[in-house]
């Protein structure tokens, strides 16, 4: 069922994959049957369901899956968060926020050919020299992208989750006269691809399209590693949104982040 979804549910993927160093679990409804009908893959607090039947949830089996977790968020495809927020609601447990995002995919190397962004631009593999800039780079994008409404960045939290996206991701940076002005790298790997995110360029330096110079050369290299691409940009997100379709990106479905201020 993983597979099947991938391209749409990278995350929960990648979670699973890694369910035993993230403490995570996944819990499988089954039918009458006994064929594999829903599951939700829980870490970090949050659900990330792929629902295949129309009844789905039954009471008993969300009474059991809410008596046992806390819930910061719900994740997933458009319409499987949807009927289970529906349930959820029901129970008692209403989003704080709702974000909406178009996911895209790329499986053949991208047209960048004509974005060459700025003289003097250097787009390069981090050092463990260019750590402090990182670590900066990375909290705006948090603050910016991640963020839900009403929470403060923890800088220490934020520091290391880029030591952490140093240490066991891929990643670029764009460098101009000498300063790192922005990253992008992976943040999941599932089972036949790489999904792409903290793409963040600094607000002094956009519109000189360095963005899609760092984005298509980032998307070059994984796709030559044989793997496809996806991301999950923010509707509202008009200029991510352009240049990913300007470099090959094909929107094919839609997704929603839900969060709860409490679990």
């Amino acid at each position: 069922m993983l597979k099947h979804n991938e391209r749409l549910c990278m995350n929960a993927c990648g979670r699973y994959i890694r369910r035993e160093a993230l403490n995570g679990e996944v819990w499988t409804l089954h039918d009458e049957i006994g064929e594999l009908s829903a599951l939700i893959v829980h870490s970090g607090n949050g659900l990330m369901p792929i629902l295949h039947v129309r009844n789905f949830p039954p009471p008993q089996f969300l009474c059991g899956l809410f008596g046992k977790i806390p819930v910061n968020s719900l994740q997933g495809k458009e319409d499987d968060v949807i009927r289970m927020e529906a349930e959820m609601e029901k129970m008692g447990l209403f989003a704080s926020e709702k974000i909406d995002f178009d996911v895209m995919c790329i499986d053949r190397q991208p047209d960048t050919v004509q974005y060459a962004g700025p003289a003097g631009l250097v787009i390069r593999k981090p050092q463990l020299s260019d750590m402090e800039s990182l670590v900066a780079l990375h909290a705006a994008y948090e603050k910016e992208e991640v963020l839900s409404s009403g929470k403060e960045l923890n800088l220490s939290v934020s520091r290391m989750n880029t030591q952490k996206i140093f240490a066991n991701q891929q990643m670029l940076v764009a460098e101009l006269d000498g300063r790192l002005v922005g990253k992008i790298n992976t943040n999941a790997v599932t089972f036949t691809r790489y999904q792409v995110g903290g793409v963040y360029v600094h607000p002094e330096y956009r519109g000189m399209r360095i963005a899609q110079k760092m984005a298509g050369e980032f998307i070059a290299d994984l796709v030559s590693q044989g793997r496809g691409i996806s991301l999950f940009v923010k509707k509202s997100n008009a200029a991510a949104r352009s240049v990913y379709l300007n470099i090959g990106f094909e929107t094919i479905g839609d997704y929603r982040i839900n969060y709860y201020n409490k679990g």
